[in-house]
């Protein structure tokens, strides 16, 4: 079982070998991430994390848009810095949280929780439901979760871990408990070195 300590020395590791574009889920433009938040998040003053963002532009570019709630968080405090580096002297105007996120818990509630490229790797089904429930217990009545994750077509590994693919009844089985499906729908993403990569996305609203 890969959790705890093992997780976050392998992310740390990660982030101390690799650059930006030697990692497959890099995006510099977050296209599809930023359409959805601006979607369900029109109003810029609501509270906003971005689980697993620590090493991602999503942020830095919700940031320049005017939005100012902004929560990220992420298991490697490399990657943390990354995007702390990136903000310059705005990083203090930013919640940073290090932590794995089956273990997160706050005291905060968020209207619109993004996770891209992080569910996918919670392979036992412990963790899964863990995810879930921290989910639920973090995101308000009437707020987003929206999540992209690998479809049934996607990879099967990623950064040399295992993965879980999904399809919609599979996303929709661990979460319809609290939660609404809104919209679900595949999606490509070309990694750096110019390979596709399917995913599927789907925003839940909590019940």
């Amino acid at each position: 079982m890969f959790v705890g300590m093992k997780r976050k020395q392998h992310w740390e590791n990660v982030y101390e070998t690799k650059t930006d574009h030697d990692v497959g889920w890099f995006q510099e433009n977050p296209e599809t991430s930023l359409k959805l938040v601006q979607k369900y998040s029109p109003d810029k003053k609501l509270p906003i994390i971005d689980v697993g963002g620590g090493n991602s532009h999503l942020t830095r570019i919700l940031f320049n848009l005017g939005y100012s709630n902004l929560s990220v968080l992420d298991i490697s405090l490399k990657a943390i810095e990354r995007s702390k580096n990136r903000f310059g002297d705005n990083a203090e105007k930013v919640n940073w949280i290090k932590s794995d996120i089956i273990h997160f818990s706050t005291g905060q509630s968020y209207h619109t929780w993004h996770d891209r490229a992080v569910f996918h790797f919670l392979i036992e089904d412990g963790e899964v439901k863990n995810y879930a429930e921290v989910a639920a217990k973090s995101i308000v009545h009437g707020g987003y979760l929206i999540l992209g994750t690998f479809s049934l077509t996607g990879p099967k590994n990623c950064s040399g871990l295992s993965i879980t693919q999904y399809c919609e009844e599979s996303l929709c089985e661990f979460f319809r408990d609290k939660f609404h499906l809104i919209e679900c729908f595949d999606d490509v993403h070309t990694t750096p070195s110019g390979n596709p990569q399917n995913f599927i996305w789907a925003v839940f609203k909590r019940k």
